[in-house]
């Protein structure tokens, strides 16, 4: 499903396409700014806080760089964070009126379990860097009363596939603002990324995540 062949972004923004092609539509990913809990190395999940001063520039940043791109949509978690990101976005966006703003908690971050709003580093004191290390990183061993990655794809992807990819076939431009582990197990099935190297990649808040949209495949534009 996915490929990393690109055309230049400002074309498809732009729409200097070839007289024969369409202009594609866009999907961009985008993980919140940071938020204070991020700045004070909590566990988060499902909590929900607000934006920290950093994580405000880095969504208007970010609202800068996407902001010649006309949204048709938008989706976000249920989470603050995520919809403050996006509202930031799409107030700096120069091409884009009225745009719905879907929000629904099956993009939300994993849940954490017993490790929401514990420091990380107070964590690994208590149940060892080894054990945290495979709670954060390994693909399917959760948290005590909390999700893996695993579980969180099995709410994340059936939602994309119900409710985004309809969006996409008609041509539309969509944002989703979400969070590192919503959008890596989204990042896993547009890129085709096997469980073993999908929880070593790394989502930075803020930084946009760019695919078009062609043929029923996803293109990342680097």
């Amino acid at each position: 499903m996915g490929s990393t062949l690109s055309v230049p972004l400002k074309m498809l923004k732009d729409g200097i396409l070839h007289p024969y092609m369409k202009a594609m539509p866009l999907l961009i990913l985008i993980r919140h700014g940071q938020s204070i809990w991020n700045a004070a190395n909590l566990f988060t999940g499902w909590e929900n806080v607000e934006l920290s001063e950093k994580g405000i520039l880095e969504a208007k940043k970010a609202g800068n760089q996407l902001s010649e791109i006309n949204f048709d949509l938008v989706f976000t978690s249920d989470l603050i964070r995520a919809q403050k990101t996006a509202e930031i976005i799409l107030e700096e966006n120069t091409k884009s009126e009225n745009v719905n703003t879907i929000k629904d908690f099956r993009l939300n971050e994993r849940h954490y379990g017993d490790l929401q709003g514990m420091n990380k580093d107070d964590a690994r004191k208590e149940f060892g860097e080894e054990q945290v290390h495979i709670w954060r990183r390994s693909y399917d061993m959760p948290p005590p009363n909390g999700e893996s990655l695993k579980m969180t794809a099995e709410r994340t992807l059936p939602y994309f596939d119900e409710m985004i990819i309809p969006e996409l076939k008609e041509g539309k431009n969509i944002l989703i603002a979400a969070h590192g582990n919503s959008l890596r197990s989204i990042v896993m099935k547009l890129e085709e990324i096997d469980e073993e190297s999908i929880v070593k990649l790394e989502i930075p808040t803020g930084v946009p995540r760019i695919y078009s949209f062609e043929n029923d495949m996803f293109i990342l534009q680097k």
